[in-house]
């Protein structure tokens, strides 16, 4: 995800033609919205607002520890702290130095390489010339609590552990790290403490910015028309991927619906150089695809005090009211 442009943001550091996946889904979108107006309707009597279908949930991912690779689900719960599948949680597990300060792909890009998989209450952490690394997502009450830096705010974490320790400081061969888990009971970032000046309530553990980010097919399309390189989705880590919209019109998009899930735009994302880490080679450009976003995607002037010179792409949302979505989910505005 990207870092801000502001002084709190500061802290943080031409559609695709449908893929053979999509032959059923139209017609399933088109089923679901007769019946999930009336269901939303029906669970929100009090406020008088029409769907509009802006697009269809083409992927959902998680990002279990922060830079790393993510997992793609066919569906999710979206909590008030973002999305998970099991145990599995968005970004609940973070790279830290020994004295709590964060690390990520800005600083050690060669974390995007450590792929996750899950099984059996365990995440399953494999990197190029390592062996694989087996964490649970249950840890003991006993393992030491480290007090964390993360973007310049406090944060809790539990240690996973000696072994996992030393397996992270192996492979990136830079420093001493330590892995940290965090728990539901700690106390979480909030959207006052992130966006000072925003009028918004919510909180996240390890993430930027937000419970939720989204990313158009579409967007990701007109980017790549404009670079030499091709990008991929996975440069910018959104954690719902939307298609049938045109590009960049979830800019656009206030209240959504998806699934029984409702979400309400934040902010839009302000790029940083995470993007330019290559995500199959972990080694870091520091250019591309940030020029290139620079040329065509900076704020308007009138909100050049929150985003600076950072080029926008994806849109944050918090969670209004939790529930879960899948895979092939309409996408719903809520308009007046």
């Amino acid at each position: 995800m990207g870092a801000a442009g502001s002084s709190a943001l500061a802290r943080l550091g031409l559609p695709a033609p449908p893929g053979p996946r999509w032959l059923g889904v139209a017609a399933l979108g088109l089923a679901a919205v007769a019946l999930g107006a009336v269901a939303w309707r029906r669970s929100r009597p009090g406020r008088r607002r029409r769907l509009q279908q802006v697009g269809t949930v083409s992927e959902l991912w998680i990002y279990p520890v922060k830079s790393c690779k993510g997992v793609s689900v066919d569906a999710a719960e979206c909590t008030a702290l973002g999305l998970r599948s099991g145990h599995l949680r968005d970004r609940f597990w973070l790279v830290i130095k020994e004295d709590g300060h964060m690390v990520t792909g800005r600083q050690e890009p060669r974390l995007v390489l450590v792929s996750i998989t899950y099984e059996d209450d365990c995440l399953i952490l494999r990197a190029p010339g390592m062996d694989q690394l087996v964490l649970p997502t249950k840890l003991h009450s006993s393992n030491k609590l480290h007090d964390c830096r993360v973007f310049g705010l406090d944060i809790q974490g539990r240690d996973c552990g000696d072994e996992a320790a030393q397996w992270f400081t192996s492979f990136l061969k830079t420093d001493a790290f330590r892995l940290v888990q965090f728990e539901k009971s700690m106390k979480a970032r909030t959207s006052h403490e992130i966006f000072p000046s925003l009028d918004k309530k919510y909180q996240v553990a390890y993430p930027d910015c937000s419970p939720v980010m989204i990313l158009s097919e579409a967007s990701l399309a007109d980017l790549n028309t404009r670079m030499e390189k091709k990008v991929k989705i996975d440069n910018f880590r959104p954690n719902i991927v939307v298609t049938g919209c045109s590009a960049f019109e979830e800019d656009t998009w206030d209240e959504l619906l998806i699934g029984n899930v409702e979400m309400k735009k934040i902010l839009a994302c302000p790029r940083c150089i995470m993007t330019t880490v290559d995500p199959d080679t972990g080694v870091i450009d520091r250019k591309e695809p940030l020029e290139t976003l620079k040329s065509y995607r900076l704020c308007d002037p009138s909100e050049k005090s929150i985003y600076k010179s950072s080029p926008l792409f994806g849109i944050y949302y918090s969670v209004e009211k939790i529930g879960s979505l899948k895979v092939g989910d309409p996408v719903y505005q809520m308009v007046l």
